[in-house]
């Protein structure tokens, strides 16, 4: 079965009731985890994205905090966990700004952790390459947003 693209489905969508859109979304939520989370993030937190940034910040910290650090193999997999979180959060923003603070947080948090990036090449290629993202999304922001970002980070 061939997969119908989102263009055809807007289409369809214009052409259903508010009742039937209303039944699609909760069999969506049903259907999946990542579904409910993003109906939750747009039911619930898209009004107050600066406490959503927050409170993804505060979780991000608490991951950090329970790191196992007795192996640099366990460290890695739960960096990678984190960073996989934050994308998500990222994908259900849908906004550089969010993007750019979220992940000068991840490169902060991974240098006040005291995360040994140098043991581990894995680690210090994910943390250029966030280093990179990071630069890349801040040129696309307005020069007054840039400037305090940048100011943000801790390298």
């Amino acid at each position: 079965m061939k997969t119908v693209s989102i263009n055809d489905i807007k289409k369809e969508l214009v052409n259903h009731e508010p009742n039937d859109l209303f039944e699609y979304c909760l069999r969506l939520a049903k259907f999946k985890k990542e579904n409910k989370e993003l109906l939750a993030f747009l039911l619930f937190q898209v009004q107050n994205m600066p406490k959503y940034i927050e409170n993804i910040k505060k979780e991000t910290e608490d991951q950090f905090l329970q790191i196992n650090n007795s192996n640099i193999y366990f460290i890695k997999k739960s960096v990678r966990k984190i960073l996989r979180y934050i994308n998500k959060q990222i994908r259900f923003s849908m906004s550089k700004e969010a993007e750019a603070e979220l992940l000068i947080h991840f490169c902060n948090c991974i240098i006040s952790y005291s995360i040994p990036i140098a043991k581990s090449r894995q680690l210090q290629n994910l943390y250029d390459n966030q280093l990179k993202k990071t630069a890349k999304v801040l040129s696309l922001l307005h020069p007054d947003l840039q400037y305090d970002l940048r100011r943000q980070m801790a390298i």
